[in-house]
Parts: C-alpha cells; sequence; structure tokens
C-alpha cells in the first residue's frame, strides 16, 4: 500500500496494491502491521459501517465529541467526495476541510484520526461506503457541524442543491460547534 498525507497532514490518502486479471482483481483492504509499520499508527476498530445512498445525497459533517472516532472510510460501489474537517481546537490546521475522491474504481481509502468532522456527498448514481470506527457509535455524544457553514468555504464540487437529512440541515457552524482540545 502506498500512504499520502493530503494538506491536512494528520488525515491520509490510502492507495492499496492491486492484483488484477482477466478474473477480476484482489487486494488487502486493511492489513494493521502494514498500516502500523507506515504511519506509526495502532487504531483499534471496534465497528463497521455500511450506508449506500443515492446521487447527490450529502451526508456529515459528523463526529463525536465524547468516545470519538478515527475513521477508515473506503467506497465498495460508486463514487463521493469525501471530507474532514480539523476541530482540534490547538491544531495548526484548525478549521480546515481536506477533500478526496473515492470510489469502487480507484479504491483509495481515507484515513481520518480523532478530532475531524466527516461527511461526503455521492457523485455516481449511487454509491456504498464502507468505514471501520476505533470506537462505539455514542448517540449521546454525536455532534454534526454544518456542511455548508461559509467560514468552512468546502467546496463540494455540487451542480444540483443536495439531499440533506433534517439531522444534518441543523448543524452547527464552526464557530459554535463543540471542538476538540
Amino acid at each position: 500500500m502506498k500512504i499520502y498525507p493530503t494538506n491536512i497532514p494528520d488525515v491520509l490518502l490510502i492507495e492499496p496494491r492491486v492484483f488484477a486479471d482477466e478474473r477480476g482483481f484482489f487486494f488487502e483492504s486493511y492489513n494493521q502491521r502494514a498500516f502500523q509499520q507506515q504511519t506509526g499508527l495502532t487504531p483499534e476498530f471496534v465497528q463497521d459501517n455500511h450506508s449506500r445512498s443515492r446521487r447527490h445525497t450529502l451526508r456529515g459533517l459528523h463526529y463525536q465529541i465524547q468516545q470519538a472516532q478515527a475513521k477508515l472510510i473506503r467506497v465498495i460501489a460508486g463514487e463521493v467526495f469525501d471530507v474532514a474537517v480539523d476541530l482540534r481546537r490547538n491544531s495548526p490546521t484548525f478549521g480546515q476541510w481536506t477533500g478526496s475522491l473515492l470510489s469502487a474504481e480507484n479504491k483509495k481509502q481515507l484515513w481520518i484520526p480523532v478530532g475531524f468532522a466527516h461527511g461526503f456527498v455521492v457523485r455516481s448514481e449511487y454509491a456504498e461506503v464502507l468505514y471501520k470506527t476505533s470506537d462505539f457509535y455514542a448517540p449521546a455524544h454525536e455532534r454534526c457541524l454544518r456542511w455548508d457553514d461559509p467560514s468552512l468555504k468546502i467546496d463540494w464540487g455540487l451542480t444540483v442543491p443536495p439531499l440533506v437529512s433534517v439531522k444534518d440541515q441543523r448543524g452547527a457552524v464552526l464557530a459554535d460547534a463543540s471542538l476538540f482540545p
């Protein structure tokens, strides 16, 4: 696997080594030893999540202020533009975002450490997203950052208004959000 830092160095883009031939392909979507050797990180994943969404659906920006979750994101069908926003108050990249195109075709993954809000918008007819988390879902600690906060200036690449849940429409702007130290 090849690992590349994004414009926020703690968020990593991971490109697996894919073995393909006329039968199809094979790759390791996660190898703890290789991940640790290349990043120095040793996450313990406790939950896998799977979502399916139709074109123009925007999910996020979600995070848990306690029982915070690191996430390893990948797409197994379709294509999404995946975004992470740094909510670590003392970080040199606080309030900045990074985005990556993840698809079933490119097989890339995004590592998002604790302290970030996460979201994505579906660019294909539909997309299925799988992600591993380092802590369990805790609804009492779940928070939502507004996807269209003007202070963040996230370029989602939207051509039409997105499909957004009521919860996500009610997200906080960065100035009013719960933050990490």
